[in-house]
């Protein structure tokens, strides 16, 4: 074996989680070795060059997340090239996501990831591993809640509640790219910190008790087709006052789950509530979700989010901190 063959064979490590913990004082991290795996027939290999750490991936060493077992490797996003599997594959660079990998099955905190074969997409040309590994959860999630209600048009009225966090961000891109107004509502003044390819208007909620009327004013009060409500709760009763006739509202967290609700003017209203759950969505469904979006990325009508720190393994310890501390970075594990 040459010296170099050597250093990769030591170097390449796995994060392990053997339990859950009740804290992350408490969580046993550990980097074991990892030799490079021989995929079974059907899989493939990713070497990881960058995987994001969500907060998904945090909260199930934590015990939040019933679904997730042990021992496994966390890490539900990924970047990468494939070293073994499908000749075809072999050598491209790839990127996804899934609600199964680090959940499920072991996940992209480690040098190498296998996937089924059907997982495989093309990282888009023009960004960088960084990128591509850290756009996963927040635009699948994004993605499926319009898919699941009906794509943007041009011509309706997107409302985006909670519009500062990354799957409000990726929701205010995907409805301008494809042409809709989009309003933003956001907790602080300014205009729409993250990136769209057409105007957002802004709504301060800390300086609009009522959200829903705000919306009506600047629809002529006509309200919202779409509304994707990423935070829950705390917008309900907004974001039913913001709907238009016949419109959808897309939900995908809440801090409450019981809230009051208006049976008739649901039903006067026409309107349809949408509940997306981005953990039932395994590698195969979420990157195929991904690769409808790799266009919009390649030719800039999409942006991937911009990778504020990047961690080593023996750092992941700090980077989970961080982001359970509640930080907006897109924060990145370079195995």
């Amino acid at each position: 074996m040459s010296v170099a063959a050597m250093h990769t064979a030591h170097s390449s490590r796995a994060l392990r989680v053997n339990e859950k913990a009740a804290n992350l004082d408490a969580l046993q991290l550990e980097a074991t070795p990892q030799p490079e795996p021989s995929p079974p027939p059907g899989h493939a290999v990713v070497r990881i060059a960058a995987a994001a750490v969500n907060p998904s991936d945090v909260k199930a060493t934590l015990g939040i997340m019933p679904q997730a077992v042990w021992p496994r490797t966390p890490g539900r996003d990924f970047a990468g090239t494939v070293v073994s599997g499908p000749s075809e594959w072999i050598g491209r660079e790839v990127y996804g996501s899934g609600g199964d990998v680090g959940i499920t099955r072991d996940g992209s905190h480690a040098r190498y990831l296998v996937l089924p074969e059907q997982a495989l997409r093309a990282k888009p040309l023009g960004i960088s591993m960084d990128e591509a590994g850290a756009v996963g959860v927040p635009f699948v999630t994004a993605y499926e809640g319009f898919r699941r209600s009906g794509m943007p048009q041009a011509g309706q009225t997107v409302l985006v509640l909670g519009a500062n966090g990354k799957v409000g961000q990726a929701a205010v891109q995907l409805a301008s790219q494809a042409g809709a107004r989009v309003i933003a509502v956001q907790r602080h003044a300014g205009p729409f910190e993250g990136f769209a390819s057409g105007p957002v208007d802004v709504i301060d909620a800390r300086h609009h008790a009522d959200v829903g009327a705000q919306v009506r004013e600047l629809t002529d009060g006509r309200g919202a087709h779409i509304v994707y409500n990423t935070v829950g709760s705390a917008y309900f009763e907004a974001a039913n006052k913001a709907m238009a006739k016949g419109a959808t509202q897309i939900f995908i967290a809440t801090h409450e789950r019981a809230v009051p609700f208006d049976i008739f003017a649901f039903y006067r209203g026409m309107h349809t509530y949408v509940g997306i759950d981005s953990l039932a969505m395994d590698c195969i469904a979420s990157t195929a979700q991904l690769d409808a979006m790799r266009e919009g990325f390649e030719r800039g009508t999409l942006k991937p989010f911009p990778v504020a720190r990047s961690f080593t393994l023996d750092e992941a310890i700090d980077a989970y901190r961080l982001v359970l501390s509640g930080s907006t970075d897109r924060v990145v594990l370079r195995p």
